[in-house]
């Protein structure tokens, strides 16, 4: 894990964090519609577990900011669907659908999206201040 030194670093983790957030919500939109033969072969939806990272890696410590910790698979029951003409049905007629729930996907898109959007408004906000700040040394 590498040191927490400024604010960019603090900004930059967080967006970075986000990105995998909003791949993974991509990833989970992609295959919401795909059919498997079978319940164990059937796509599950994925999520990112965020964990908490501090300066030094001490916990009282004057920053921290986020880092995926790992990416894990939701243990949702897939959805049989009734499609005997399908491919892939078993002998009764059925396919599996991958239990992803598309309002939660677009809610979670947004969010991670204003939460990346917020970070980048740090970073564009910092950056402005430090060139006004060089600026001023000029005069």
């Amino acid at each position: 894990m590498a040191d927490i030194k400024n604010i960019f670093d603090i900004a930059g983790r967080s967006m970075a964090a986000q990105m995998v957030r909003l791949n993974t919500v991509a990833s989970n939109i992609a295959n919401a519609n795909t059919r498997s033969g079978s319940a164990e072969q059937t796509f599950r939806p994925l999520r990112p577990v965020f964990q908490t990272a501090f300066e030094g890696g001490i916990r009282n410590a004057e920053r921290a900011t986020v880092d995926v910790k790992e990416i894990v698979t939701l243990d949702r029951e897939p959805q049989r669907v009734h499609e005997p003409g399908h491919p892939l049905a078993d002998e009764e007629g059925f396919v599996y659908m991958p239990p992803v729930d598309m309002n939660e996907e677009l809610v979670d898109m947004l969010e991670a999206s204003r939460q990346y959007q917020n970070n980048l408004e740090v970073l564009t906000t910092m950056r402005t201040l430090m060139l006004r700040t060089v600026d001023m040394g000029k005069s």
